[in-house]
């Protein structure tokens, strides 16, 4: 391995090797602050950047933070946990937590939003650069669409794909509208938008945290971990541990002089 050159003087490096992804990861594993992500040769910049929403590109679990204005938080959030591990069907963990939430008052969503709901750093920078630099941007969350517009509109996404609660006369019903964006859908949403813009796979990031990401990380080009599940960390080809989500920038060549500040 050598140092090939610096993306930012002192922050990122390009490292050069002919070991594997796996082996370069092992031989930096336990140096503090460091985050690899691989990249082969060529082009490096994406061109659609496909995201989770919860822990990802914001802190917090929507479903669980909405659940503590029910009083309801430590039941609902003791199940998503469960979801995100893997251990319980997405789908059906969805339903039971929606199902729990009935009654409680519409607009909860908007105090919550917000009260609670904060982006992770580097979150704007990250899809504003890339935005800027024309990619596409896609926010596909299996939370709500409540929630994610106002977050896909904040951040800058182009695009958002996620769940519709159901509600009537001011008050949640319990139920959810319509299909279930699951893991299947995330990645199925991931393929099709590369296919309609006649990218290539390596024109394409993902990230995520849960086991609910896991077939939209394999599907992408370079699928990302963001400090994430032992399930889907297992899986990504990188891992971000460390750093904010505009140190995905860096792997892409891109330096912070060229990057959109939010």
């Amino acid at each position: 391995m050598r140092l090939a050159q610096w993306v930012e003087p002192g922050s990122a490096a390009d490292v050069a090797g002919d070991a594997s992804a796996a082996a370069l990861r092992a031989a930096f594993e336990g140096w503090e602050g460091v985050d690899l992500i691989p990249s082969s040769a060529g082009a490096r910049e994406k061109k659609l950047l496909v995201a989770d929403m919860d822990s990802t590109m914001i802190g917090q679990e929507c479903i669980d933070e909405l659940a503590d204005y029910a009083g309801i938080k430590p039941q609902i959030a003791a199940i998503t946990e469960r979801a995100m591990q893997g251990e319980l069907d997405f789908a059906a963990a969805l339903r039971e937590r929606v199902a729990l939430l009935g009654g409680l008052e519409e607009s909860a969503i908007t105090h919550c939003l917000g009260e609670r709901i904060r982006p992770n750093p580097g979150a704007a920078t990250l899809v504003g650069t890339m935005r800027a630099r024309g990619a596409m941007t896609l926010l596909v969350s299996g939370g709500f669409t409540a929630f994610a517009g106002p977050v896909a509109a904040k951040l800058g996404f182009e695009r958002v794909e996620a769940n519709v609660l159901e509600a009537g006369e001011g008050r949640l019903s319990g139920s959810v509208m319509g299909r279930i964006v699951d893991a299947a859908h995330k990645a199925r949403a991931l393929v099709a938008t590369r296919d309609a813009l006649g990218l290539s796979n390596g024109d394409t990031l993902a990230i995520g945290d849960g086991a609910n990401d896991i077939a939209m990380i394999e599907a992408a080009g370079l699928g990302v971990a963001y400090r994430a599940k032992p399930a889907l960390a297992a899986v990504a080809d990188a891992r971000l541990d460390h750093h904010g989500l505009d140190a995905l920038l860096w792997a892409q060549g891109i330096p912070s002089a060229e990057w959109v500040i939010s």
